[in-house]
Parts: C-alpha cells; sequence; structure tokens
C-alpha cells in the first residue's frame, strides 16, 4: 500500500480486497496487506468483501486452502469489520453480479 491511502479512508463505508486466487506465492503478503487494512482506524466501520480472483486458472490451490492458510475464519472473528468473501472471475465476469448485489446491499444496510 502506498503511503498516502491512509487519507483515503476518511469516508469509506465498503472495501473490495482482491486475492490473487491463481498466485498462492504471494498469499501471505496479500495476508499482510489485509491484515493493516483491517487494523487501520480509518477503516474500522467499513464492510469488507475478500475476492479471491482468477478462479477461472488453474491453481494447485482451492478458495478454501487458501483461507485455512491465511486463517481466514480466526481474522473474521477478531475483526472489528464484517467480512465476506467471494469467488471471481474478472476475466469472464464470474461472480461480479454478487459483488454488485453486494455493493448495493451493503449502502442500503449503511444508509
Amino acid at each position: 500500500m502506498g503511503p498516502i491511502w491512509p487519507s483515503y479512508y476518511g469516508n469509506c463505508h465498503s472495501l473490495l480486497f482482491m486475492v490473487d486466487a491463481a498466485n498462492p506465492t504471494q498469499l501471505s503478503a496479500s495476508c499482510v496487506q489485509l491484515l493493516g487494512l483491517l487494523s487501520a482506524e480509518g477503516l474500522a466501520e467499513a464492510s469488507v468483501l475478500i475476492l479471491f480472483n482468477k478462479i477461472d486458472l488453474p491453481c494447485y490451490m482451492t478458495v478454501e486452502e487458501m483461507k485455512s492458510l491465511i486463517r481466514l475464519p480466526d481474522i473474521i472473528a477478531c475483526a472489528k469489520q464484517n467480512i465476506s468473501t467471494a469467488e471471481i472471475s474478472a476475466h469472464k465476469g464470474t461472480g461480479l453480479a454478487g459483488v454488485l448485489h453486494w455493493l448495493q446491499d451493503t449502502h442500503r444496510t449503511d444508509s
């Protein structure tokens, strides 16, 4: 994350965090970034959607395995934020309608 990113947190109601599901070697770096975002004071009230992208590509780890490796259930249990997950393929459009519904529902609840 860039050093100026915290200046954008002020009026943030939702956060989309994308993980490259086809690149398990970057999983630990993604986890560190996610934990940094979840601990940011300006994002304490934001709803979070973790997107596991590139599910259309061959990968030797399933999304469930990745969730387990980053201990996502523990992160969700300890986080202040409401955290959801979705499996998507931005390239093929798979799951994107669900992301839009999540955003609509999240903002409808915030209003």
